[in-house]
């Protein structure tokens, strides 16, 4: 028998039982899961992540739905518990879900749930935190400082990089990506290169409009290029921003020989997924290349790091906080609960997961829909017309 899980009860005579694994930000979601006849148990257990008999225990005899994180392995064990209780519904309060096998949870009929559309910019925010971090030596000059290491002014102390007139690089166009090279462009008056295997239209075209703008104030106006290769990219960019997704073809996109085509003092930025860098080989490229710099919010295996990284000054390394704003986490929970709430009461699944923001207004009741369920079509869910 599993050993017990130490919890936390909200409206203990609800009709369905959904389980959260974490305690998470904002109180609606809370209140949006108790008002809809839920019985809601969190998770209280001290361990940063839980393991597979912890789960199953949570999960018990019965359960309609479970609120789970991306540190969890959702796969055959956990899938087939949930389903023995009666469970169908699952989402990550996440917009990845590469620790959920959606196959496991197909065979079960387990809805697969995950929060994006509410992420965007916050994740831009951080990428673009660590771009700049990076470029002026912040992290290291803080140290320096609070070491007591300062003892005045010299020409060559910190001397970092100007991102004005520079060229920002981007790998992965989507929504993340986009949103991060206009803060570039705008911000710094920065040049763009990108590689997407999508022609990202509404880019190019402020990236143009900012530049004619510019133009017309006397300036310098900033450009645009859709380069036809990644390889393009890494040999001309002076900062370049990771932004796929992670599969077979992404896995070590930059690797040893692709680290070796960049710039001597280029800077890396990844707060995409972890393993889409060859992290033993950015560690190698970090010491043999002191004036390269990296900014890394994702590991290839979290929580862990490739030794040798955490002594490498010209790293910035930050654990996982990317979408950690709190408008963005507390909207991750709401999506994350409609979603398991959805299922239970058999709504259809919603039109446009990157178009949440109904969801999202805490002055109107949310929509009667699942926000983004990603095994829809496998599951012959309908969708919703509203």
């Amino acid at each position: 028998m599993a050993k017990p899980v130490s919890i936390e009860v909200w409206n203990p005579n609800g009709k369905y039982r959904v389980i959260s694994t974490k305690s998470m930000p904002g109180t609606r979601w809370i209140n949006l899961l108790i008002q809809n006849d839920c019985r809601l148990e969190i998770c209280t257990e001290k361990k940063t992540i839980l393991s597979i008999e912890d789960i199953i225990a949570l999960i018990g005899d019965k359960c309609d739905g479970v609120i789970g994180q991306l540190t969890e392995d959702w796969g055959e064990e956990l899938f087939s518990a949930l389903s023995k209780a009666g469970g169908k519904a699952f989402s990550n309060m996440a917009v990845g879900y590469n620790n959920v096998n959606v196959n496991a949870a197909n065979k079960y009929g387990v809805a697969v749930g995950n929060t994006p559309g509410v992420l965007t910019e916050t994740t831009a925010e951080l990428a673009a935190s660590l771009s700049l971090a990076a470029a002026r030596r912040i992290v290291e000059a803080d140290e320096f400082m609070r070491a007591g290491l300062y003892d005045g002014w010299l020409p060559h102390l910190f001397v970092g990089n100007l991102l004005k007139g520079q060229t920002v690089g981007v790998i992965g166009a989507g929504r993340i990506g986009s949103a991060y090279a206009r803060m570039m462009v705008e911000g710094f008056k920065m040049n763009l290169i990108y590689f997407d295997l999508y022609q990202a239209t509404r880019l190019e075209k402020f990236v143009t409009a900012y530049g004619a703008f510019l133009k017309a104030s006397g300036e310098n106006p900033v450009t645009w290029k859709r380069a036809s290769t990644m390889d393009e990219v890494l040999q001309e960019a002076d900062i370049i921003s990771l932004h796929p997704v992670l599969d077979k073809t992404t896995y070590h996109l930059v690797n040893k020989e692709r680290l070796a085509k960049m710039k001597k003092e280029a800077i890396l930025i990844n707060c995409s997924r972890g393993p889409v860098v060859d992290e033993a080989a950015l560690v190698e490229h970090l010491k043999q290349n002191p004036s390269f710099r990296v900014g890394l919010d994702v590991f290839e295996e979290e929580p862990y790091m490739k030794p040798g990284l955490a002594e490498c000054k010209n790293a910035i390394v930050v654990p996982h906080i990317a979408s950690a704003s709190k408008w963005t986490r507390e909207g991750m929970a709401t999506l994350a609960a409609l979603n398991v709430l959805g299922k239970i009461k058999g709504y259809p699944v919603w039109f446009d997961a990157n178009r949440v923001e109904p969801f999202l207004n805490e002055n109107a009741p949310p929509p009667a829909a699942c926000p983004s369920i990603v095994n829809a079509k496998a599951l012959g869910l309908p969708s919703s017309k509203l």
